[in-house]
């Protein structure tokens, strides 16, 4: 009775009032589904002038040395006391002076040698004078001879002489004839004689001459300003022929020879119209085709907190790739390695320093974009209505963590520098200008 007359009563009741309450609720609301933003950060594409930059290391050496090499052998008599390591001498300084004894002798007997020939040449032309003297008398003996030698044909024919008389006056013809053909013989070998004599003279003008030449080897003197690398000479000391008494190293002129990516160089080189048409045709006049590019060059030495700098211009290139590295060497000539040298704070360039080159090339224009933002030569674009666009641009060249596009991107555009995930072209995007980055890009043409 008690679950008939109070259980289900207030069962109903509570079942009434929950058909009540979610008969009389309000409809829940209805959203509309929207389309979800992306966030990305973009760049305003500006066109700007970058330089074509190309980089690497090496090592300064001199651009001329000099080797102090002893050319005739003699004992040093002299040695420049500033001759010591690490000095610098100006150009014409007397390194080296040998004994100079020995060679006075050779001269003074060259001279003496030419002196006798000289003289003996003057006793050929009066033994010419004489036999030409000699030759007269003798021919006139000849005549007389020839006429006795008639005169006892004709009495020994008219049987007035004898025999032997006739044959005497003959045997004193033909004796006269011999002393005349002797007379002509001596005369004859007269040229001859002269001729030696005179190459003998000039035999022991050569002798002279050399003997001359060698005593003004026995003194070095530097032809240019330098700086002392090594002294292996001391006063006293024989000096063999042959031997190194010294190195110097110029001081008007250094080069490095740094190891420069052939990627970099290509692009370097391509940056202009006429690189990019004279390597096509002729790839072994590279140095030639360097030098007509305007490239300009800056030797850079890391020194504590600083960075001293040398201007340097680019010379040549090495004749071989490093097999090891794919390295090319380029050389560079600095002309100033002495300049603008402060005691304790900026040294001169000198041999053995680790530098850095640095090669750029004529500005060129193009639109600069983060490097990063280019994919498989692509670039995500936002365009007017915030929508990804994907482009194909042409790039000009990459360098550092920037790329110069040539083509396919106009200045103003809205690149992407952040991408969404996933891409899918079309795509809603809730954009934001990263204006430090913008800021970088513009100072990279000045940077560069």
């Amino acid at each position: 009775m008690k679950l008939v007359l109070i259980t289900l009563p207030i069962m109903l009741i509570g079942v009434a009032f929950l058909a009540f309450v979610v008969i009389n609720r309000p409809a829940p609301e209805r959203i509309a589904l929207a389309e979800r933003a992306t966030s990305v950060r973009v760049i305003l594409a500006q066109s700007q002038p970058v330089a074509p930059l190309a980089s690497g290391f090496g090592i300064v050496r001199p651009t001329r040395t000099y080797e102090a090499i002893a050319q005739v052998g003699g004992t040093a008599e002299y040695v420049n006391p500033a001759l010591q390591k690490g000095a610098i001498l100006p150009a014409g300084s007397v390194l080296l002076r040998l004994a100079q004894a020995d060679f006075n002798l050779a001269i003074a007997q060259a001279q003496a040698n030419i002196r006798a020939a000289e003289a003996k040449l003057a006793e050929l032309v009066v033994s010419e004078e004489n036999l030409v003297s000699a030759l007269a008398i003798e021919n006139e003996a000849l005549a007389l001879k020839a006429a006795d030698l008639e005169r006892a044909e004709t009495l020994f024919a008219g049987g007035t002489v004898s025999q032997s008389a006739r044959d005497a006056a003959r045997a004193a013809h033909l004796a006269q004839r011999q002393k005349v053909l002797s007379v002509e013989s001596s005369l004859a070998l007269l040229p001859t004689q002269r001729a030696v004599q005179a190459e003998q003279i000039a035999v022991y003008q050569v002798n002279l001459d050399t003997a001359t030449l060698n005593l003004a080897r026995t003194e070095l003197t530097l032809p240019f300003a330098a700086r002392v690398a090594s002294v292996s000479v001391e006063v006293g000391q024989f000096v063999r022929a042959g031997q190194t008494a010294a190195l110097l190293d110029g001081i008007e002129a250094a080069e490095v020879e740094a190891q420069v990516s052939l990627a970099e160089m290509l692009t370097l080189m391509q940056s202009t119209q006429a690189g990019a048409q004279t390597l096509a045709f002729d790839p072994s006049a590279m140095s030639e085709i360097m030098r007509g590019l305007g490239l300009t060059a800056m030797v850079r030495l890391p020194l504590g907190q600083d960075v001293l700098e040398w201007p340097a211009t680019v010379d040549r290139v090495s004749d071989t790739v490093d097999p090891k590295t794919g390295m090319l060497g380029v050389i560079v000539r600095v002309d100033t390695p002495y300049s603008s040298v402060e005691a304790g704070s900026r040294p001169p360039l000198t041999k053995g320093m680790f530098v850095e080159v640095a090669m750029t090339a004529p500005p060129t224009e193009g639109v600069v974009v983060p490097r990063s933002a280019l994919r498989n030569g692509q670039l995500m674009l936002a365009d007017a209505d915030d929508r990804l666009q994907l482009v194909t641009v042409t790039t000009r060249f990459v360098q550092g963590g920037i790329a110069v596009i040539a083509e396919g991107l106009e200045p103003g555009a809205r690149v992407l520098v952040s991408a969404p995930s996933p891409v899918v072209a079309g795509m809603l995007l809730a954009v934001t200008e990263d204006v430090a980055l913008m800021a970088q890009l513009a100072a990279t043409g000045d940077m560069e």
